[in-house]
């Protein structure tokens, strides 16, 4: 999903549409509808991410934090990731690229909040 698209999902969450949504961040009218084909700048971006609730984080891709998780629930997503990542990663006697790091960090944070969410 991209930012643009994580965007417009929220404001249509949060009952709105982006040109509230841009009214109520003090952008343009048709700042955000720009973000479908350009990255938006970082102050831009903050100023959205405050009106959704979410963090800038959150909208660029980099985080999968549910918008209903709270600061208690972030903690505890950090304390399972440190429990479970702890150690040498390996696949076939080697260690894993960053990326590859970062693709089970993903993963083990979506069954996190997956079974977080049931609780």
């Amino acid at each position: 999903m991209t930012t643009f698209e994580r965007i417009n999902t929220l404001a249509k969450r949060k009952g709105f549409g982006l040109r509230e949504l841009a009214r109520k961040s003090n952008l343009g009218e048709t700042t955000i509808y720009g973000w479908k084909k350009r990255t938006p700048d970082s102050s831009k971006l903050e100023a959205v991410a405050n009106v959704l609730g979410v963090t800038v984080d959150y909208l660029l891709g980099k985080s999968e934090t549910p918008e209903w998780a709270n600061e208690k629930d972030t903690q505890d997503l950090e304390e399972f990731l440190n429990r479970n990542l702890d150690g040498g990663m390996t696949y076939g006697g080697e260690g894993l690229t960053e990326e590859e790091k970062q693709q089970v960090k993903v993963a083990m944070a979506t069954i996190f909040w997956n079974r977080h969410k049931q609780d």
